[in-house]
């Protein structure tokens, strides 16, 4: 692929390196959550994960385990070649609007529909996001979705010196 070294992968991890592309959709076992506000604005056993190449997993979560009464949507779109167009969402938490905190796709490609109308959340832009009960840190680079858990090994996409890959 590149010249990239991997990070060792310690007991109990799993390599971001060993991640497909095009990326692979799987259901998610663990707990995910999201606050925002001081409010916990999603809290779901039922997400799918994306696995791709290079990326820490980026994870979607079902509308019914999303308050989305609290979502409306935000400025601008992005489009995946995998994927589709994503459109993105704010949150409105009592008086503040915060602004394109999530992402989420109306009408994916076929082989992504799993995922249609769940939601996505940029880390770097709530409060916490949790797998299970570990804080995870965002995906560095600011454009990406990837949660970082300890099980993971990289390097990440969006790191310093990741720009060509």
């Amino acid at each position: 692929m590149h010249n990239q070294r991997r990070a060792p992968v310690l007991p109990g991890q799993e390599s971001v390196w060993d991640y497909p592309r095009p990326p692979r959709i799987e259901a998610c076992a663990s707990r995910v959550r999201v606050v925002i506000g001081g409010v916990t604005i999603a809290d779901s056993s039922n997400a799918f994960r994306v696995l791709e190449t290079s990326h820490p997993p980026t994870y979607y979560l079902p509308p019914l385990d999303v308050r989305t009464e609290l979502l409306g949507l935000g400025t601008g779109s992005s489009f995946c070649e995998w994927k589709g167009r994503a459109t993105y969402l704010d949150a409105v938490i009592g008086e503040t609007r915060h602004r394109n905190v999530a992402w989420s796709y109306p009408d994916p490609h076929p082989s992504f529909r799993v995922i249609r109308g769940s939601v996505a959340f940029f880390l770097s832009r709530v409060d916490a996001g949790y797998v299970d009960e570990e804080e995870a840190r965002p995906q560095p680079g600011g454009f990406y979705g990837g949660w970082v858990t300890s099980d993971l090994a990289g390097p990440f996409k969006g790191e310093p010196g990741t720009e060509g890959w």
